[in-house]
C-alpha cells in the first residue's frame, strides 16, 4: 500500500522497533524476578501472591503492557506535539497540589494515596517536561544560542525541577540536570556542561578542604581557560601558575609566622586563639586572595575588551559566580538541605564515618554486592537478601540483589541491557526526519541514564542515597507506568516515521 505521496506504507511488523520493545519486557522480568528474590524470606508465598511485593508488581507490569499497547496503537503520535503543553500544565498543576494534598512518605511530601494505590506526579513530570522541550525546541526558528529560546529553555526544566525540591525529592529532582546533555547535542556550548561540573567540584572542595581552596582552583581554572582561549598559554606558565604555587603555600607561611610571634605564655596563646581561631590560617590569607583576584579582572576584561573577546568577559562572570557560590555553601548545606541529606554527603565524602547510621544501607549494600564475586551465589540463595540486611533492598537497592545471586555476570549483563536500550533510541532519533521525535528521544535517554548512574552509584558508594527508583527494575506502579510510558511515547513516534522509510 503506498501513501499519497508516493512512498509506501510499511506494515506493524516493520514499523515498531522489537529490539527496544523486548528490551523493556526483559528488564521488567529482571526487575519481577528480583523483587520476589528481596521480599521472598519475609513474605514467604507464591511470587504470583498478590499479598506480596512481587505480586502487585505483576499487577504493576500487566498494566503497564496496556499503556504500551494503548500508546503504541490507539493514541495518534502527532497528539504529542499539539497536547505537551496543555500536558506541561496539568503536570505543574500537580506537582504543586501535592505538597498541599499529598500524604508524608520518609519525610517526602510528593505522594498521592487512593485507597491501596500511590501516585507520584515527579514521575510522569519527566514525561511532561520532555515534550514541552520537544515541542518547543522543534519550532522553526528555534536557536538554543539565543537568549531568548535559551530563558523559555531553562525554565520548562527548572519549574517542575523546584517544585520537586520542594517536596524534598533531591534525587527526582537531580535527574533533570541530565538533560543538558540533550542540550549539548541540540547545540548548546559545551562550556555550560563544564561549568556544571566546576560547581560540582567548588561546592565539594569548599566543603571537604575550605573556602580558600576552592577559590585557588577557581583562579587557577579561570586563568588557564582564559590563556588557552587567547593564546597566551605562556602567560599562564610564567605567571599565574608561580603565584597559584605561592599561593597554595601561604596559610602555612602565615601560620608559621603567627606561631613564632605567638606569646610565650601558652594561656594567653589559648585566649587569642579563641577570640579569632582561623584570622591567621583562613581568613586573612583568603582575604588576600580574593583582593588579588579582583585587583586583576579591571585590567584582564581591558585586554579582552580592546581585542573584542567576549570569551574573557563569560569566563570572568562565571569566576565571581564560582566565588559567590564558594560564599553560598555553607547557607545551601546548612538551610538548604535536610539533616539526613546533609548526613548522606558527610558520610559519601568521608567526612563522617557512620556505618550503623546513614551509612548503613550502602555499607550493606557493598557488602551483598562484594559478595556476589563472579557469578553470584544463585537465585534465591543471598543471605544479604534473605535476611533483609539491606533496607528498601526491592525499591532503591534492589541492584545489589542482582549483584549478590547473579554476581558480577549479573550485574554486567544487566547494565549492559541498559546501554543497548539507550544506544537504539539515540540511533533511532538520530535517523528521525522530525526535530520534535529526535529531541524527545535524547529526553528519554537522558532521564534513563541519569536514574542508572544515581542508582548503581548510591548502591556501590559512589553517590549519596537520595531515594531513586532502577528504571524497569525497582518495585513501584508509579515508577514502572512512568518509564513505559515515557519509552513508547518514543517508540510511536519512531513507527510513526518508519511507516514510510
Amino acid at each position: 500500500m503506498r501513501s499519497a505521496g508516493g512512498y509506501r506504507n510499511r506494515g506493524i511488523a516493520k514499523t515498531i522497533d522489537w529490539s527496544l520493545v523486548f528490551c523493556w519486557l526483559i528488564l521488567i522480568l529482571i526487575g519481577w524476578a528480583n523483587i520476589y528474590a528481596s521480599v521472598h524470606a519475609s513474605e514467604p508465598s507464591s511470587i504470583f501472591d498478590f499479598a506480596s511485593r512481587s505480586g502487585k508488581q505483576f499487577v504493576w507490569m500487566s498494566t503497564a503492557l496496556v499503556i504500551a499497547v494503548f500508546i503504541l496503537f490507539v493514541i495518534p503520535p502527532r497528539i504529542y506535539e499539539s497536547a505537551a503543553l496543555p500536558i506541561y500544565v496539568f503536570v505543574i498543576f500537580l506537582l504543586v497540589a501535592v505538597i498541599f494534598l499529598g500524604i508524608e512518605v520518609k519525610g517526602s511530601r510528593s505522594w498521592f494515596e487512593f485507597g491501596p494505590v500511590r501516585f507520584q506526579p515527579a514521575e510522569i513530570s519527566k514525561i511532561s517536561t520532555s515534550l514541552m522541550l520537544a515541542a518547543v525546541m522543534s519550532q522553526l526558528g528555534y536557536r538554543i544560542g539565543r537568549w531568548k529560546d535559551f530563558i523559555i529553555t531553562a525554565a520548562i526544566i527548572l519549574i517542575p525541577m523546584m517544585i520537586i525540591i520542594g517536596q524534598s525529592e533531591t534525587g527526582s529532582a537531580l535527574v533533570y540536570v541530565g538533560f543538558i546533555f540533550m542540550l549539548y547535542r541540540e547545540g548548546l556550548s559545551g562550556w555550560l556542561i563544564f561549568i556544571v561540573g566546576m560547581a560540582i567540584l567548588l561546592f565539594i572542595l569548599t566543603l571537604t578542604a575550605s573556602p580558600y581552596v576552592a577559590v585557588l582552583v577557581l583562579a587557577g581554572v579561570a586563568s588557564l581557560c582564559i590563556c588557552l582561549y587567547s593564546g597566551r598559554f605562556r602567560w599562564w606558565l610564567i605567571i599565574c601558575v608561580p603565584v597559584i604555587i605561592l599561593f597554595a603555600f601561604v596559610p602555612d607561611i602565615m601560620e608559621a609566622i603567627a606561631a613564632t610571634a605567638a606569646p610565650a605564655d601558652a594561656v594567653i596563646a589559648e585566649e587569642i586563639a579563641a577570640e579569632d581561631p582561623s584570622f591567621i590560617s583562613k581568613i586573612k590569607p583568603l582575604y588576600i586572595l580574593l583582593g588579588l583576584i579582583i585587583a586583576a579582572i579591571p585590567f584582564v576584561a581591558y585586554q579582552a575588551f580592546r581585542e573584542r573577546n567576549t570569551f574573557t568577559h563569560l569566563a570572568i562572570i562565571s569566576a565571581l559566580a564560582g566565588i559567590v557560590l564558594v560564599f553560598s555553601v555553607d547557607f545551601l548545606f546548612n538551610d538548604v538541605l535536610q539533616d539526613h541529606q546533609r548526613k548522606r554527603i558527610e558520610v559519601l565524602l568521608g567526612m563522617k564515618e557512620d556505618p550503623s547510621g546513614v551509612g548503613y544501607n550502602v555499607n550493606q549494600s557493598m557488602i551483598a554486592i562484594g559478595s556476589g564475586g563472579l557469578s553470584g551465589k544463585g537465585y534465591l540463595n543471598g543471605t544479604q537478601t534473605t535476611y533483609g540486611f539491606v533496607p528498601e533492598q526491592s525499591t532503591d537497592f534492589i541492584f545489589c540483589t542482582i549483584g549478590e545471586e547473579w554476581g558480577f555476570i549479573g550485574c554486567t549483563f544487566v547494565i549492559l541491557l541498559y546501554v543497548f536500550l539507550m544506544w537504539r533510541i539515540v540511533k533511532d532519533a538520530e535517523r528521525s526526519r522530525e526535530a520534535f521525535t529526535r529531541i524527545y528521544g535524547y529526553c528519554v535517554a537522558c532521564c534513563i541514564f541519569m536514574h542508572l548512574f544515581i542508582n548503581i552509584g548510591m548502591t556501590i558508594g559512589l553517590m549519596p542515597v537520595i531515594g531513586i527508583p532502577l528504571p524497569f527494575i525497582s518495585y513501584g506502579g508509579s515508577s514502572l507506568w512512568g518509564f513505559t510510558a515515557l519509552l513508547f511515547i518514543f517508540i510511536a513516534l519512531d513507527r510513526n516515521e518508519r511507516k514510510y522509510f
